[in-house]
């Protein structure tokens, strides 16, 4: 077995400690954001026409969407916590064309309809940047485009293998290093128009401004613990009992996103992986001019345990990924998003990517859970006779993707045939997760086979092989 860049060009230790001693723990998106005063909580019984559990990116473009299609419906959204807080409040800000978790996923799984697919997805993209525009959404939103970087020689192969046009272009060393320099970086892609920049939580808080502007009825610490039919006609629509009152709607969207589904037969869709993030204090403009970066790009490594890193609106680096951390039993915790062995392997790699940059601190470490499907990407579906619709597993690429899918859900409801509900994609459901103690073995033996491969050039071995012939194969 080899060994990867970041085993051959480790940080002195004093630098990762002195860049980690006064870090908060805490997401920086969520405390970047002006203070909010906050929505009900829910105190009495009452009927809608739709009715949306959860609070994050899916609910919210679903709330809108739904006023704007129909401005005289009543819209109630019902949040367990707080608008954002979860996912869509820490994930690191990739707005992503692909509703597919990349091409080669999405080829492989979807070989009739990857073209179509990921016109899809642009157009997709198209449409939240328009939406930014014409509801005035104050979310840092920057449409810069993405690289692929290909930090081991192997990965320049891959490179070379894709084809290019105008809007994805081949960078060697030296025309990369000119965009971003890192003596990590042997090659890249720069994908001009698949990718945006966005503020997370931002995003959240005006998606929530506009929904209620629009006259949505959104209602905080308010967690939903049964949604049943029982004893209603198709006409009565569905029941939601939360602690507070009941809410009788006629139809209802479920994007609860990585938390217990409230229907049975999506409990072992998902399972929570925790991932990590780090996030500087802003750079210095001679600490800025160090790397370049001035095309602001999103950038990404091609390992199996890939590093994402981008740049906020006031110049601070986010750098997150590597780890995939799941914990048997498939809860989601507050207690395990304090890992510090997973933070100082982050600010390694950093120091490794950026030396540069030493002396530099880290403001903020967090960590969140990822919804994760055996597809890695989303799933949709209808319940109880086309009165509730879903969708969940984005599996890290959520951002863009819930946009698409908060569509798809509203065709669904109204009983709508549109492309998007005839895809083979929408229409299909992933292999379950195993109960455990399987799912926590398999999770664990593919994790392990995942960084077997990338310490032998990329080699997929036996067990990722097999797991590529059953459909459940991922490579990052």
């Amino acid at each position: 077995m080899g060994t990867t860049i970041f085993e051959r060009a480790r940080p002195a230790a004093s630098v990762i400690a002195g860049a980690l001693a006064h870090t908060r723990s805490a997401p920086f998106w969520l405390e970047d954001v002006s203070p909010q005063a906050g929505y009900p909580t829910l105190t009495a019984d009452l009927d809608c026409d739709l009715a949306i559990v959860g609070g994050g990116y899916l609910g919210l473009w679903t709330a809108v969407l739904a006023k704007q299609q129909n401005p005289g419906a009543r819209v109630v959204l019902l949040e367990a916590r707080t608008i954002g807080w979860a996912a869509s409040g820490r994930n690191g800000g990739f707005c992503e064309a692909s509703l597919t978790h990349g091409e080669e996923n999405g080829r492989r799984r979807w070989p009739n309809e990857i073209d179509r697919l990921t016109d899809l997805g642009l157009e997709n993209l198209d449409e939240i940047e328009q939406a930014v525009t014409e509801l005035g959404l104050d979310c840092d939103f920057e449409r810069t485009g993405a690289i692929d970087l290909a930090i081991e020689e192997h990965q320049v192969d891959w490179l070379r293998e894709e084809p290019t046009d105008a809007n994805s272009v081949f960078l060697d060393a030296s025309l990369l290093r000119a965009e971003v320099d890192s003596p990590t970086y042997l090659a890249g892609i720069w994908h001009k128009r698949s990718n945006a920049l966005v503020h997370p939580g931002k995003l959240a808080t005006e998606l929530a401004r506009v929904a209620t502007e629009l006259g949505v009825e959104i209602f905080e610490h308010t967690p939903v613990t049964n949604l049943d039919t029982q004893g209603l006609s198709p006409a009565q629509g569905t029941r939601l009992r939360t602690a507070s009152g009941i809410v009788r709607a006629q139809k209802s969207a479920l994007a609860t996103n990585v938390f217990p589904s409230l229907l049975a037969r999506n409990r072992l869709s998902t399972v929570p992986v925790y991932d990590y993030v780090l996030m500087t204090e802003p750079l210095s403009p001679a600490q800025l001019a160090a790397i370049g970066w001035q095309n602001r790009q999103g950038l990404s490594d091609l390992a199996n345990q890939f590093h994402y890193y981008r740049l906020s609106a006031d110049n601070r680096i986010l750098f997150g990924g590597y780890d995939a951390i799941y914990h048997y039993g498939g809860r989601v915790r507050s207690g395990y998003e304090n890992r510090p062995e997973s933070f100082q392997r982050l600010a390694g790699h950093f120091f490794t990517t950026f030396p540069q940059l030493a002396g530099l601190r880290f403001s903020h470490q967090w960590a969140g859970a990822i919804d994760t499907s055996t597809q890695f990407c989303a799933f949709f579906g209808t319940a109880r006779g086309g009165r509730i619709s879903y969708a969940a597993g984005f599996t890290g690429l959520g951002v863009a993707a819930t946009h698409f899918a908060a569509k798809v859900m509203l065709d669904q409801l109204a009983a709508r045939q549109t492309e998007r509900t005839q895809l083979e994609m929408v229409r299909g459901r992933p292999l379950p997760f195993p109960p455990e103690p399987l799912a926590s073995m398999g999770i664990q033996t593919t994790r392990w086979s995942l960084d077997r491969a990338d310490h032998n050039r990329g080699r997929r071995g036996v067990i990722l092989k097999t797991l590529d012939a059953l459909g459940l194969g991922f490579d990052s």
